[in-house]
């Protein structure tokens, strides 16, 4: 019971984590929409999006890579000392290289939007200083929370003073990635309790390399279906288009986060697992997490992605905008991955990942990234940013199949799609529902409020005995009733 609540208090804080994150631009989009307009946001997307790919070769595949080793070693401080520096040592010297690299490409190539592109190469020092995979793989959830609290309510503040118009886009880029370099900072003043200093040998660096590349190959191959996009859309069409499908991503992030969320709680607990001896009891301890997990994470999917798809068209314009409609046809059609998303998550992060089933992984992510570039070119051209989120749907079947068919001779696939199935039922009905309300005449406000209130309340309702199951208030109930005897 000590380990599940363990679990779940660290999901809890993994899930705040991730929404911190999100938190910023979710907050700031609707003025920054108004302020900077859908050219300003397509512009920094745009310059964000390049910046990106020399962030995921500065960290390469560490945040998998580097929260197993850690989740291995934990146990006996020299050697994840030895494991930690030889990680961050390789890290350092490919954050360093990246830096040079996106300096020239900025000088040499980059000429409509030089002053942005220079101002984004803080993301990549922030990347240097990232080491919150260190922290995840220690299972330590709560302390990047806190001292991320900070920094993104500070990025807030900053942007409500200081971004005024379009001139200020290159205010609001400061803003942005300064305060990651800052929130990335702040983090290093706990390293030195939890490890020691140790002289590293070559081979405690080199024997990193090759593993790290190898999960960096999914890294790089995904991305190219959430950020690749974004550089399709403006080279093929306009950077307006960027700026709704931009816009439309950020909603459709905060369910992706929280999934991400517990996957990252769940990987460093199922590889500290994997090394008990008796292996038929691992392996049923992992199914049942797998099957918990799955039916968690496919009864939050089902019921965001159908409750987008029924409120995106009228959310958009109300929280962007009038100017961003665009954005709530793209939010309905990027809601459809979220279930795809998530259950490929779970077989990833808690099943292949940590059993170094890599090779499965990578032609998963592989084939995504290439359904994706061909949709992309095919699609983008007649469609634009519609175009970009059908190839998004057709790479995130895909992997979402290849996994499922992979590893269905070593997971108990048919339970649990068996297991969800209600789940999906039920988010079809909630969704008939509150879809029904947008051809009754109210104001749109009072209709967004409504439809969610009733879509809440419909889920909640035909969930309920999943609901008070999950959260075990049975047995917080008896507890509660034995504190008052007492």
């Amino acid at each position: 019971m000590g380990k599940l609540s363990s679990v779940k208090k660290n999901y809890l804080y993994n899930v705040v984590y991730q929404l911190l994150i999100l938190i910023l631009p979710l907050i700031t989009a609707p003025y920054l929409s108004r302020v900077v307009g859908a050219e300003g946001v397509g512009i920094f997307s745009y310059t964000y999006s390049i910046v990106y790919y020399f962030m995921l070769i500065c960290l390469l595949g560490v945040n998998n890579y580097g929260n197993r080793c850690i989740a291995k070693t934990k146990s006996n401080k020299e050697e994840m000392s030895r494991t930690f520096w030889g990680i961050y040592t390789f890290q350092v010297f490919m954050g360093l290289l990246m830096i040079l690299i996106y300096l020239i490409y900025v000088f040499l190539f980059e000429n409509e939007y030089k002053i942005i592109g220079l101002i984004q190469v803080l993301y990549i020092v922030s990347s240097v200083f990232d080491i919150n995979w260190f922290y995840f793989g220690l299972e330590e959830f709560k302390l990047t929370i806190t001292r991320n609290s900070f920094v993104k309510i500070g990025s807030v503040i900053l942007i409500f003073i200081f971004v005024k118009n379009p001139s200020d886009l290159w205010k609001y880029t400061l803003i942005m990635s300064g305060m990651t370099v800052l929130s990335q900072l702040l983090l290093w003043g706990f390293v030195k309790k939890r490890i020691n200093f140790v002289k590293l040998k070559k081979e405690d660096i080199l024997k990193h390399i090759k593993p790290n590349f190898i999960l960096f190959i999914p890294v790089i191959a995904t991305s190219i279906y959430r950020v690749m996009d974004k550089i399709m859309v403006g080279n093929m069409s306009t950077v307006t288009e960027v700026g709704y499908y931009e816009n439309a991503e950020k909603i459709i992030n905060v369910p992706l986060a929280l999934i991400a969320a517990l996957g990252t709680v769940m990987l460093p607990r199922i590889s500290n697992i994997l090394v008990q001896k008796d292996k038929e009891e691992v392996e049923k301890k992992i199914d049942n997490y797998i099957n918990k997990s799955i039916s968690l994470i496919m009864f939050m999917s089902f019921a965001m992605s159908f409750g987008i798809i029924a409120v995106g068209y009228n959310f958009a314009p109300l929280y962007y905008g009038a100017d961003f409609q665009k954005s709530g046809v793209l939010m309905m059609i990027l809601a459809i991955t979220i279930p795809m998303t998530a259950f490929a998550n779970v077989l990833r992060t808690q099943y292949l990942i940590p059993k170094e089933m890599d090779k499965i992984y990578l032609k998963a992510v592989f084939l995504g990234a290439i359904i994706n570039l061909i949709s992309n070119f095919i699609f983008i051209p007649y469609f634009a940013s519609i175009g970009a989120c059908l190839g998004t749907i057709a790479a995130e079947f895909t992997v979402m199949l290849y996994q499922i068919i992979a590893l269905r001779k070593y997971l108990s696939i048919k339970k649990y799609v068996k297991n969800i199935i209600p789940f999906f039922v039920k988010a079809i009905i909630m969704f008939i529902v509150v879809y029904a309300l947008n051809y009754i005449d109210m104001k749109s406000i009072i209709r967004l409020v409504s439809q969610i209130a009733l879509g809440c309340a419909i889920y909640g309702i035909l969930n309920i005995r999943y609901i008070f199951n999950s959260l075990d208030l049975k047995n917080l109930i008896l507890t509660t009733k034995k504190q008052r005897a007492i």
